[in-house]
């Protein structure tokens, strides 16, 4: 054995006998404790960063815990190829953005062996392949038969330069990420899933997932944000059709001032057609984008629309206006505006000296000034006629059931989650498998017919799809009726490509089927890791994939992810790493000053891993200097020739104090990783325990025993 470290040497090595080995490949036991140790694959930009190491890392020091406790593990990688940033890296270099893909996953793959992480290669999975995508083509097939997906207009974040949709995002203080052009907000058609079939399914099983952290499921609660409140009818003065709102506050009905629409409404279409300052504010709405973030904090504008609203109780007129934070893609596009009980309707109210009603007093007595400051909590009614003195409670059905008697409303459950529109103008995803045909709408592409391949040899200029010019591609027969129709151009949203791979790794040769048995045998993933930014979108929309495939009868299984990890940033200097920010630090050039272990070391015992990790150089050199100690340790006593078996009978108290030490790190350790997830204190103790071996000076038979032991 070489008495000097050599990083290099001795990590290339062990690779090259786990890959001669085969070591990490698994098959499917069922006389064996399976074990599914899955990380948040990546996206192929190029390189690694330490973000990657770290999460990567994490997950593999898991997965060959449960290696070493006997478990059939496996853990998998592949690529989330698709998306944006391959076309903008095609037009900076005038190549097809698969060129670019491809080349950056062979560069990835061999930086991750390099990093000798325990991953079964046979099962690697690249999502722009069309064997890949082939299967989410023929599962919106079945969907689209079965109603969960629809088509229908929608307004989105349209970047005029770009000729794209942006998501929320991609816009940036009102303008494109990339073009840098002011932002419209245009209504065009979208294909959507229909993930809110399963709003209470989704809602409710996250009382029963135990391996989640709270905040994550308080994420997604918050997300699906079910709501008890009544759906209501307005009559307005001179229109055949009633304004209907949702609110989940009927107590404060009658503090109702003004009424709010969204600039994309019928009603203030009809006024802007009418009055050219309407319809100017109209336009310049249509500039703002559709983020719910960016209308919680903009400044809220409005106009009347002059017309007028009837209260449903009172029969008094309550002025009509059009305001830029009422969206028509939530809800019906309308709100009733209770300034004395709402923030946002008081912050408006005050700006265009619009009445404030206070019609909730507090339950202690005291007295409030509306004026001065809005009063947001329940209490008893007051100024709302025969509903005075009730509580919400008392007022929520009185008036609940007012309505439903007189048929002008009813109680109603909301969700604050929405279809997932799935449609994205862009080249580079998964085609969305519809024909057009001016006579039979539109069509699925037939089984037989899939995948619909995306031609992969294509330049990209960046104004809109190059798609649509291919007429080879456009251009099709309908399979219905055989006359001549038009393909759709647009792609996949890539968090479809996302939602299920975890279920395919189990099964990636199988060309006749999207699942097999395998499926069955591996999922769920026991245990997931990744990022908290992925905590609402990805991880929604992978359960709701989940339930889809079950439902189509693909498996068994209603949750993807039994135990969630997830990780803290990497930063530097107390800020994430970014290039912007000249911050980063280059995995590679650490591996080929201190090695791979070394960097993966750090990467476990600088943070706990839920918390943020502060780069530190001084670190890295303070995990290297272990790593050089240890491996001295392991030269010296391996120098002093084989040592034999612990005859614990004949131990003194030095040896016993060793071996005590020995087992109790073992016990902390196996406990630190295995169900802490501590790896810090693990690798803490461990470096204690080193110490302890480095102090104990014994040569004799029973002292190298323990020794070696330990």
């Amino acid at each position: 054995m070489s008495t000097a470290y050599n990083p290099e040497t001795i990590e290339l090595a062990a690779q090259k006998h786990w890959d001669d080995a085969r070591s990490f490949e698994v098959s499917e036991d069922p006389d064996k404790d399976k074990y599914y140790c899955l990380t948040m694959f990546p996206y192929p930009s190029g390189k690694l960063h330490m973000g990657h190491v770290r999460v990567f890392t994490i997950n593999d020091v898991i997965a060959r815990y449960h290696r070493l406790q006997g478990k059939h593990v496996l853990q998998p990688m592949g690529w989330d190829a698709f998306g944006m940033p391959a076309e903008n890296a095609a037009i900076q270099r005038g190549i097809p953005p698969a060129k670019w893909t491809y080349s950056n996953i062979a560069d990835m793959r061999g930086q991750l062996k390099r990093l000798g992480y325990s991953y079964d290669w046979t099962r690697e999975i690249t999502t722009c392949r069309p064997e890949y995508y082939r299967w989410e083509q023929w599962l919106f097939t079945k969907m689209f038969k079965k109603g969960l997906v629809y088509r229908k207009n929608s307004i989105v974040n349209w970047d005029p330069v770009d000729q794209t949709v942006l998501a929320n995002e991609q816009v940036i203080d009102g303008r494109g990420w990339r073009s840098d052009a002011i932002v419209e907000r245009r209504e065009i058609p979208q294909w959507f899933m229909k993930i809110t079939d399963y709003a209470d399914e989704l809602l409710s099983e996250l009382d029963r997932m135990p391996g989640w952290p709270e905040s994550v499921k308080t994420m997604q609660r918050n997300w699906i944000g079910r709501s008890e409140g009544v759906e209501l009818s307005f009559d307005v003065a001179g229109e055949d059709e009633p304004l209907t709102v949702y609110t989940t506050r009927p107590d404060t009905l009658m503090g109702v001032t003004y009424m709010a629409v969204a600039a994309e409404h019928p009603l203030a279409s009809k006024s802007a057609a009418m009055h050219a300052d309407v319809a100017a504010f109209i336009e310049a709405c249509k500039k703002t984008d559709a983020q719910e973030a960016t209308l919680e904090t903009m400044e809220k504008k409005g106009m009347p629309l002059g017309i007028s609203a009837i209260h449903p109780l009172t029969g008094e007129e309550v002025p009509l206006w059009v305001a830029n934070f009422v969206l028509m893609s939530y809800g019906t596009g309308a709100v009733m505006a209770v300034p004395g009980h709402d923030a946002r309707d008081w912050e408006f109210a005050k700006k265009h000296g619009l009445p404030i009603k206070q019609v909730i007093a507090p339950t202690d007595g005291s007295e409030i000034d509306i004026e001065a400051a809005v009063y947001l909590e329940r209490g008893v009614l007051i100024n709302s006629g025969s509903y005075d003195g009730m509580d919400f409670d008392g007022a929520f059905n009185a008036i609940a059931d007012y309505f439903e008697k007189s048929g002008r409303g009813r109680r109603k459950v909301n969700y604050r989650l929405r279809d997932w529109g799935i449609s994205r103008q862009r080249y580079w995803g998964t085609p969305i498998p519809i024909i057009y045909c001016d006579d039979c709408g539109a069509v699925t592409v037939p089984e037989d017919q899939l995948p619909v391949i995306l031609p992969e040899d294509v330049q990209v200029k960046g104004t809109g799809s190059p798609l649509k010019d291919m007429p080879e591609f456009v251009n099709v027969p309908c399979p219905r009726c055989g006359k001549d129709a038009r393909r759709e151009t647009d792609t996949f949203d890539t968090f479809v490509e996302s939602s299920w791979y975890f279920a395919r790794y189990a099964c990636p040769d199988n060309d006749t089927a999207m699942l097999d048995d395998r499926a069955k045998y591996w999922t769920p993933v026991d245990q997931y890791t990744g990022g908290v930014e992925h905590a609402i979108l990805h991880l929604l929309y992978s359960r709701f994939f989940q339930r889809v495939m079950r439902d189509e009868g693909l498996t068994d299984v209603s949750e993807p992810f039994t135990n969630l990890l997830t990780q803290g940033m990497v930063l530097k200097d107390g800020a994430k790493m970014s290039k912007a920010k000249g911050n980063t630090v280059d995995p590679q050039e650490l591996i080929e000053k201190y090695g791979a272990d070394t960097v993966r070391l750090f990467m476990m015992f600088a943070a706990p891993p839920e918390l943020s990790l502060e780069w530190s150089d001084e670190g890295v050199q303070g995990s290297f200097r272990f790593m050089k100690r240890f491996w001295s340790a392991v030269v010296d006593h391996a120098a002093g020739g084989p040592a034999g078996a612990v005859d614990v009978s004949a131990l003194n108290e030095a040896q016993k104090e060793l071996r005590r030490k020995t087992h109790q790190t073992i016990a902390k350790i196996g406990d630190d990783i295995g169900r802490r997830h501590s790896f810090n204190t693990a690798i803490a103790a461990a470096m204690e325990l080193l110490n302890a071996i480095n102090k104990f000076e014994d040569s004799s038979d029973a002292g190298r025993a323990v020794q070696r032991e330990s």
